[in-house]
């Protein structure tokens, strides 16, 4: 019996050597050395319930040093002071447009939607999106987000990380998952297999939009504003990925262990409707990793140990190796020293995850 386990250890070890060997496409990329764009821009914030979140972040998207922008900023039905702050801040900025969403019925609490209003109102041609609870990490965000939107390039992937708490284990449990996921996506788009992009950074073209009929596709579904959208648009020759520093965004994480998985549920609900080669890609990775780590467990414990326990030393220098130079580039190097803890934790809680979704359905946009 140890025999057989042995064998197909080292078969799923072998597959997710391979995938982490993969994602040295974007680790060991150089990166961009493309001049700021100067072209007009629309940064567009869709906001439910987020009165506090734009008080706080929004200065920092009106700061920014690209010397022609408009802000288009969509109320989608808000219940708090959302409308009220938008409108104190236009009174001081002209830059600012209000789209103000009502609910109704064929759309209620539909995200894509408000977001359709807002692209509509938007007067350039390179729109740059994020969210009310995102942070700009440079002056320069939207100028070097939008620079890639040349050369043929309707799509643009960004980083968005998320805020540090250094004494919190569910802080770096979180920005390990959003580390490994942009790891995943940049990798694949490095690779000419782009498949998602995260909406509290990410860029493309209103002629993109239009073309694609806008989320026509899946406008049913709640989420999947960003994802999907990229995942049915993009293809080997008109995405860019943005990973310079001064490009990246930051958000408020989650605070709690249950708050965060309610979020992860609403994500991976969405994954099921993308192309059916990005759901293989992304399946047999998943099941790589939960396989790899269980046989290891498992094998800890016959007479091939030694075995065992040196191709688990083998496949986590590679791991370390890519984690670090991932982290690196995107600035989250603290949670790589804990990096075996946080992914084995990661794999059993999307094994729950993924359980908890076939019996129910997960809740979605505010």
């Amino acid at each position: 019996m140890s025999t057989f386990l042995l064998v197909f250890f080292l078969l799923f070890a072998a597959v997710n050597l391979a995938y982490f060997i993969s994602f040295f496409s974007f680790a060991s990329a150089k990166t961009s050395t493309l001049a700021p764009a100067a072209a007009p821009v629309s940064v567009i914030i869709c906001a439910k319930n987020e009165a506090q979140n734009l008080k706080a972040f929004l200065p920092s998207i009106l700061e920014q040093d690209h010397l022609n922008y408009e802000v288009i900023l969509i109320n989608d039905a808000s219940m708090d002071e959302t409308l009220e702050v938008m409108e104190n801040f236009q009174k001081n900025d002209p830059r600012i447009q209000i789209v103000d969403v009502k609910n109704i019925e064929a759309f209620w609490a539909n995200k894509k939607y408000a977001l359709t209003l807002g692209i509509k109102r938007a007067k350039n041609s390179h729109l740059l999106f994020t969210d009310a609870d995102c942070a700009p990490q440079s002056k320069s965000w939207i100028s070097e987000m939008c620079k890639n939107l040349q050369q043929e390039k309707s799509i643009v992937l960004g980083y968005g990380g998320y805020f540090k708490n250094k004494s919190s284990f569910l802080n770096k449990l979180i920005r390990f998952e959003t580390l490994l996921t942009a790891i995943q996506y940049f990798s694949y788009a490095k690779m000419g297999i782009p498949y998602m992009g995260v909406g509290r950074n990410l860029a493309y073209t209103s002629e993109l939009f239009y073309q694609q009929s806008g989320f026509a596709s899946h406008l049913h579904l709640r989420s999947g504003d960003d994802d999907l959208f990229v995942n049915e648009a993009a293809n080997s020759s008109n995405t860019a990925i943005c990973d310079q520093p001064a490009a990246f965004t930051r958000s408020v994480p989650k605070d709690s262990f249950n708050a965060w998985i309610k979020q992860k549920r609403r994500h991976v609900s969405t994954a099921k409707n993308y192309q059916k080669k990005h759901k293989l890609l992304l399946a047999f990775f998943y099941f790589s990793q939960i396989l790899f780590w269980t046989l290891t467990l498992s094998l800890l414990f016959t007479e091939n140990w030694q075995i065992s326990t040196s191709i688990l030393g083998v496949v986590l220098l590679v791991k370390a190796v890519l984690y670090y130079k991932s982290a690196d580039r995107l600035d989250e190097k603290d949670v790589v020293w804990l990096f075996p803890i946080l992914e084995l934790f990661l794999v059993f809680a999307q094994l729950g995850i993924f359980i908890a979704n076939i019996f129910s359905k997960p809740t979605h946009w505010k």
